[in-house]
C-alpha cells in the first residue's frame, strides 16, 4: 500500500513539473511574440559621400569629453562595425583615416505622459434603461449599486525618453562634410546600453539613403520595415 501511495505521488509529481515547465515555456513564447518593436525616425543627409571601395575611417566623439571613455569605446565599436560591413575599412588611428566619422549619443531626462481609458458616460439615452437626453449609463447599476464605470476614467501616468544619435562623416584631408545623419527613438527605458545600438542599426539601415528623406524604421525580431514620413 505504501509503494503504492509512494508510485502515484512521484506520478503527480512528475506531472506537475511538466506542468510547470510548459507553463513557463508558454509564457516565455507569449512574451516574446508580445515584445514590443523598436521604432525611430531617420533623418540623413549625404554629399559626395564615396562609394565603398576599401577607405579607411576612424570613429571620433564629436564631444571631447567622450574621448577615452569605455562607454564610447562601446558605442564606436557599433558604429564601427556597420560601416564595416558596407565595406569601408577601419584605421589604426584617426590620423590614418581617410574618413572621420563623428559620433555623438544622448537621452533626454524624460516628461510625464497621461493615459485615460475607460469612462462611465457616453451616447444618448440610458442604453438598456430607456431614453433620456444628454450622457447615457451603460448598465443597469447606474442608481445605488456600486458601478466601476461611474468612478471615473482610468489615468496611469509614466516618464518616457528621447534618445537620439548623431553621425557625422568629414573628408579627413580637406575637412569637407560628406554625410550627416540623426536617429531619434521615444521609449520607456533610459538605458543607453538598449537604445543606442538600436538607433545605429536603424541609422545604417540602406545607408546612405536619400539625401533630405525621413524614415520610420522598425525593428522587430531581426526583422526590419521603412517607411517614408511625408
Amino acid at each position: 500500500m505504501n509503494r503504492l501511495h509512494t508510485e502515484l505521488s512521484d506520478n503527480r509529481s512528475r506531472k506537475g513539473r511538466v506542468f510547470s515547465t510548459a507553463l513557463i515555456a508558454a509564457a516565455a513564447l507569449g512574451l516574446s511574440a508580445c515584445a514590443t518593436p523598436f521604432k525611430a525616425d531617420v533623418s540623413r543627409f549625404a554629399a559626395q559621400l564615396p562609394a565603398p571601395q576599401g577607405q579607411s575611417f576612424a570613429v571620433v566623439p564629436e564631444d571631447p569629453k567622450l574621448a577615452g571613455g569605455l562607454e564610447f569605446a562601446a558605442y564606436a565599436d557599433t558604429v564601427a562595425a556597420e560601416l564595416t560591413e558596407i565595406g569601408y575599412v577601419r584605421a589604426a588611428s584617426p590620423d590614418t583615416a581617410d574618413l572621420l566619422v563623428r559620433f555623438d549619443y544622448g537621452v533626454d531626462n524624460g516628461r510625464e505622459r497621461v493615459r485615460t481609458t475607460g469612462g462611465g458616460f457616453g451616447g444618448a439615452g440610458f442604453g438598456r434603461f430607456g431614453g433620456f437626453g444628454g450622457a447615457a449609463f451603460r448598465n443597469p447599476w447606474a442608481f445605488g449599486f456600486y458601478d466601476p464605470w461611474l468612478a471615473g476614467p482610468n489615468v496611469r501616468s509614466y516618464t518616457i525618453y528621447t534618445g537620439d544619435i548623431d553621425v557625422k562623416i568629414d573628408n579627413a584631408a580637406t575637412g569637407d562634410r560628406l554625410f550627416e545623419g540623426r536617429a531619434e527613438s521615444v521609449s520607456r527605458s533610459n538605458r543607453l546600453q538598449t537604445i543606442v545600438p538600436n538607433l545605429v542599426d536603424a541609422l545604417f539601415t540602406d545607408f546612405p539613403g536619400n539625401s533630405g528623406e525621413t524614415l520610420r524604421i522598425t525593428i522587430k525580431n531581426d526583422e526590419k520595415k521603412v517607411r517614408r514620413e511625408d
